[in-house]
């Protein structure tokens, strides 16, 4: 991707906001609340399946692309990861959010009957790490609670944090709460400059995070401690693919640290799925073919074994179990033999290990490149 094309798309994102219609860096508001078609996730998997792809590789099927590259059909194995997203809530509307969260999302919020029975499956499962999520999954009043509950049974927790709802009054204790319980903290920060990260997040959205994560750093995050690990969560800001982990890590240590005083531990790189608001986006930006071209085309079947469908089991605020929190927002749930849908409360892990993974094309995200999971990349494409 030319410099050129992404900076076409830096524009694109500050040229127009969506509701109002002019030139604006600030967040944009929930589908929902903007009664958007998109809000339901029918309309996002029919545009996405009306997309017309003559030239791409079985014309943009991706169970067929599959079978094509060797790889047969997806399977899951044994489970690794309890991920749980405790809601939609979130102090933030950011552009390319998959999960269209935002203030108004009061009512998708998991509660603590449900946040118990989460427990009581966890402990039915190996997996070893719990992996909250939302939304922001902190703004759930039973978030802390839950964290507990898993650091007691001795699982490793990670917090996807969006950095700003550490500023929040109420949150202010939260880097020490975390901090004390040895919870691992992955935090979006789209790009090392403001430009960029404002066009996704909303003006000031910035300055807000780079003081965040000084708030972490003095609480012993990103300095080294196992105990205490700070990750980075990064994402293109436009229609194109992520560029090189490794080197994306080099480049956003050396300038976050040399303009702002930060570190961290690490850096993951993520695709943007085409799906929700970023979906929008590229309609409205007139770039969807365009994306969509480009993930199916840069297919890689050496990204298939670490996706994260395959080890992951991913429960929605109501407790309903999906094999990621993509297909968990577009209501692709995992079901039992007799076609119902499988919910925390009755989930057997036996019946989930070697199911078929549910997929669809809104999948080449995740395979499209180096790959895209909740770990970053899969598959190192710089040798």
């Amino acid at each position: 991707m030319s410099d050129a094309l992404i900076e076409r798309d830096l524009d694109a994102l500050l040229s127009r906001d969506p509701v109002r219609g002019e030139s604006d860096p600030r967040s944009t508001t929930s589908l929902l609340a903007r009664r958007s078609p998109l809000a339901n996730p029918k309309y996002q998997i029919a545009s996405l399946d009306a997309v017309n792809l003559p030239a791409a590789p079985a014309g943009g099927d991706f169970d067929a692309t599959l079978a094509t590259s060797g790889e047969g059909c997806l399977r899951a194995v044994s489970a690794e990861i309890f991920q749980i997203n405790l809601g939609k809530l979130c102090n933030m509307t950011c552009r390319h959010c998959h999960v269209d969260a935002g203030p108004d999302r009061t009512r998708e919020n998991m509660d603590r009957e449900t946040v118990d029975a989460c427990l009581s499956a966890l402990d039915k499962t190996g997996a070893c790490t719990v992996d909250l999520t939302g939304g922001a999954p902190e703004l759930n009043p039973n978030f802390r609670y839950l964290v507990d509950r898993c650091v007691e049974r001795g699982k490793h927790v990670v917090d996807r944090c969006n950095l700003t709802v550490l500023l929040i009054p109420s949150q202010l204790d939260l880097p020490q709460f975390l901090a004390e319980r040895g919870v691992e903290v992955v935090c979006s920060l789209p790009h090392h400059r403001r430009r960029n990260t404002d066009a996704q997040r909303g003006g000031g959205a910035f300055e807000k995070s780079i003081e965040a994560l000084r708030r972490l750093n003095r609480t012993g995050y990103g300095q080294g401690d196992p105990n205490r690990l700070l990750t980075l969560v990064v994402n293109p800001v436009g229609a194109h693919l992520t560029g090189d982990q490794q080197s994306m890590e080099k480049t956003w240590r050396e300038s976050l640290e040399r303009h702002h005083g930060v570190t961290f531990d690490r850096l993951i790189a993520l695709n943007n799925m085409p799906i929700a608001r970023f979906l929008e986006w590229l309609e409205n930006s007139g770039n969807l073919l365009r994306y969509m071209e480009l993930l199916v085309s840069s297919f890689n079947p050496a990204t298939v074994g670490g996706l994260m469908c395959r080890n992951t089991i991913s429960v929605s605020w109501t407790g309903d179990v999906f094999d990621c929190d993509f297909n968990q927002m577009l209501d692709l749930p995992c079901r039992s033999a007799n076609g119902r849908r499988i919910n925390v409360r009755d989930l057997d892990p036996a019946t989930l290990s070697d199911r078929a993974i549910v997929t669809g094309r809104h999948c080449f995200g995740c395979t499209a490149g180096a790959g895209s999971s909740c770990g970053g990349a899969i598959h190192d494409t710089s040798t």
